[in-house]
This record gives C-alpha cells, structure tokens and sequence, in this order.
C-alpha cells in the first residue's frame, strides 16, 4: 500500500494543466484532495473526472482568487479549521507574464507576486502547523527553470520564481526537524496550454505533464533518511 494512501492534500491551481495531472497522479495513490482555483466549473468537472479514477478518495475544492492575498488568507483559515487536515501542499498556482519591463503596470506586478510566490507563503504558514504536530508533511512548490536563470521579456516571471526557490531552501531548512520535506521542483518549459503560448521556445523540447506529475508522486513517497531539495528537470535529448 501506498504511503500516500489516507494522506489529505491541497492542490493550488489544480484546474490548470499540470494541476490536473498531478491531481490524478495523488488520486491514483489514495489521496483524499482538496482543490482550489478561482473556476468552479472547472473545479465541479474535475471532482467528478478523478472519482472516476478513485470512488473511495474524499474530493472536495475551494474557489479562491489567487490574486487576492485576503481571498488566500481567509480560504487559509477556513481549511485550518476544518476536519481536512492537510498532510501534502502542492502550490501549483501560477501565471506567465510576458513582456519588457516597461510593458507592466504595477497592478499586473502586484498580482503576478500574489499568485506566484505569496500565495505559496501564505498556504504553508497555515498548513504546516498541522505538519508539524503530526511530525510529516510534504510541501511541493512549482518552480521553473526560470527559479535559475534570466529570460528577454520574462523579468517579472523570473523574479516571482528566483523568490520561490529561496521560500523553498529555507523552509526545507527549517521544517526539516518535524520531518517535513520542501521540494522546488524546477522543470523546464511544461506542454501545457499556458506554455505553449510561449512562441520564443521550441515546443518539442517542453515535458509532458503526466510524466512530471507521477515523478512528483514518486518523492513524495520516498520515506527514507535522505532527501531532495532542488529538482532541476529537463528532457534529456535537449540537454
């Protein structure tokens, strides 16, 4: 059985492409999900396509803007007190501005910080408490490699992810003695409908989501005394 299996998990961003296939991936190992994106549409179809995968998992969602750190904060507290304690937080929420930084307006600066990096600062704060005094947790942040390197026209998405994985290193090193393991998964361009757009990059060197999502099951599972921190992914032919 897996260790997964019973394990209550709170995906951000689970409507999107990644989102969903990592959603799957939990399901598939008998996680109970709670997901969370502004779509209700969205979110109603995806209960009822992973249920299908998994009658006996406990599916549930949350609408919340990711953009708005009140909305986060509030939709925090709620989950906090609620009987879904949370074991593993995916922050899989994310945007992909493009431009010169003369094209961004603050509020499209603000909002791109709210969904990228503070919204994944907020949702740990709150979920690792439970982490901590039940000695696990796992913390999956969606990074890029962008998280390390310096693109034309991605300033503002390099910064928020360059912040991520310095949230990352520091709460590995600091949730570390309550046994909760913080991954930064750091992927090259992923074949997804928010990527794709993305005409500056060659489309056959983008990852497959399914693929990501079961290699992030994958360590999350793993028990044993080592650890991954930074997980750097890219295809290997484009090497």
């Amino acid at each position: 059985m897996s260790i997964l299996n019973n394990k209550n998990c709170f995906i951000s961003g689970a409507t999107g492409g990644l989102g969903v296939e990592i959603s799957k991936s939990l399901v598939k190992n008998g996680c109970n999900l709670l997901l969370s994106s502004k779509s209700e549409s969205k979110l109603k179809n995806l209960k009822k396509e992973l249920l299908k995968i998994n009658s006996n998992s406990n599916i549930d969602y949350v609408i919340c803007d990711f953009s708005n750190l009140n909305n986060i904060e509030l939709m925090a507290e709620n989950v906090t007190n609620s009987d879904f304690n949370i074991d593993i937080l995916i922050n899989c929420a994310g945007v992909f501005p493009q431009g010169s930084i003369d094209s961004y307006s603050v509020d499209k600066i603000t909002q791109t910080f709210n969904i990228n990096i503070l919204s994944n600062f907020i949702l740990t704060k709150y979920f690792s408490k439970n982490m901590k005094k039940q000695q696990w947790g796992r913390i999956v942040n969606i990074g890029s490699s962008s998280s390390y390197n310096g693109f034309k026209d991605s300033s503002l998405y390099c910064s928020t992810k360059h912040a991520l994985s310095g949230l990352s290193k520091s709460l590995d090193d600091e949730l570390s003695n309550y046994s909760i393991r913080v991954f930064d998964i750091m992927p090259g361009s992923i074949k997804t409908e928010m990527s794709i757009h993305d005409t500056n990059q060659n489309i056959e060197t983008f990852i497959e989501p399914e693929i990501l999502a079961n290699f992030i099951s994958d360590i999350i599972k793993f028990d044993n005394n080592f650890k991954l921190s930074d997980i750097k992914i890219y295809r290997s032919k484009y090497e």
